[in-house]
C-alpha cells in the first residue's frame, strides 16, 4: 500500500500525534493550541482530513496513527527524488552533500547503512 501525502501542516499535527498516541480528541485540541496555534476547529477538521484519507483513526474521540513516521518521511524523501532529480538517488546523494557539510559520525552512519543495503538489511 502507497503512504497516503501528508502535507506541511497535517506533518506538524502527525508528530505530535505520534509522540502522543493513542491520545483523545480533547487532548490533541489541547496540545495543538499550545504547540501550533490552532483553534479547536481547526484540529477537528485535520484530524476528519487524515482519517478520510487513511493515516489517522478517531474511534471513539480516541485517535491513533495508522501510518508510522518513517513511512511518511519514506515518501516523501521518495516524491523529492522523483521529482527532482528523476528518480536518481546518486544525484540526490550528491546535491545534499555539496550544500550540507557532513560531520564524520554522519558519513559513518551513511556507511553503515549502505554496508547493511548491500548485505541484504536494509530493504524488503
Amino acid at each position: 500500500m502507497e503512504t497516503p501525502k501528508v502535507f506541511e501542516s497535517e506533518y506538524r499535527f502527525c508528530l505530535i500525534l505520534w509522540e502522543h498516541e493513542p491520545v483523545t480528541g480533547r487532548e490533541l485540541v489541547r496540545l495543538c493550541r499550545e504547540q501550533l496555534g490552532w483553534k479547536q476547529s481547526t484540529t477537528y477538521t485535520v484530524i476528519k482530513r487524515l482519517s478520510e484519507r487513511g493515516i489517522v483513526k478517531n474511534e471513539q474521540s480516541v485517535v491513533t496513527s495508522l501510518v508510522t513516521k518513517e513511512q511518511v518521511q519514506a515518501a516523501e524523501i521518495d516524491e523529492l527524488v522523483e521529482k527532482t532529480f528523476e528518480g536518481s538517488l546518486p544525484a540526490f546523494v550528491a546535491a545534499f552533500t555539496k550544500h550540507r557539510k557532513m560531520t564524520m559520525a554522519e558519513i559513518d552512519a551513511v556507511q553503515a547503512m549502505i554496508d547493511q543495503y548491500r548485505k541484504g538489511e536494509g530493504h524488503d
